[in-house]
């Protein structure tokens, strides 16, 4: 006689397990955590209300300049204003480099290095870019040419530095700026006047 086959065990409705638990929990803490840094932030921002840094080109001069078989020697002067208009917030330049450009090809470099700026400070950098048998494209060393003969020339300034904002002890990560500034008009008669050229500031 063949032997009864046993009855079917009834099944136990599912479960969380343990391990799902513990990975809810840190998903709701890692969520709870980026809340918090977040009403942190804004919190900061209100608090500190941060207003963008300034760039001025406020003076240039022309040293000599010599351009012959599309080599370039020159010295370029430039005195740049850096603004700080927060009350609360101080900035530290890791680094700080100005370059001279004219059309698409860089003309003289200078490396400012690191300075600390206070709050509601303006900082005067004075920078001497040198050109040094720097050959330049046949395009660029013709227009330079011509803008000569008419007794100026038209470039473009510009800086990258990295710095870093602090308020009282803290202080953030390091950020990387670039300004723009353009066109900076030297003249070949240091009789004329040099006129203010703003910068675009992109952090």
């Amino acid at each position: 006689m063949p032997t009864p086959a046993p009855a079917p065990v009834p099944q136990r409705a599912a479960t969380p397990s343990k391990r799902s638990r513990i990975l809810r929990c840190v998903v709701i803490a890692i969520l709870c955590m980026i809340v918090m840094h977040g009403l942190i932030v804004l919190l900061a921002w209100l608090i500190i209300k941060p207003r963008p840094v300034s760039y001025t080109v406020e003076d240039g001069s022309l040293h000599g300049f010599s351009l012959a078989n599309d080599s370039l020697n020159a010295t370029f002067g430039i005195t740049l204003r850096v603004n700080n208009p927060n009350h609360r917030m101080a900035l530290s330049y890791r680094s700080f480099d100005i370059s001279v450009w004219f059309k698409d090809q860089m003309l003289a470099f200078d490396e400012i290095g690191a300075f600390q700026q206070r709050r509601r400070n303006s900082t005067r950098i004075e920078a001497k870019a040198e050109a040094r048998s720097v050959q330049l494209m046949r395009y660029v060393a013709d227009e330079l040419n011509r803008q000569k003969k008419s007794g100026e020339i038209k470039l473009q300034i510009r800086v990258k530095a990295r710095l870093r904002f602090k308020v009282g002890i803290v202080k953030t990560g390091v950020y990387h700026l670039k300004a723009f500034c353009s066109p900076v008009v030297l003249h070949f008669n240091a009789n004329k006047w040099f006129e203010r050229t703003y910068c675009n500031v992109d952090l």
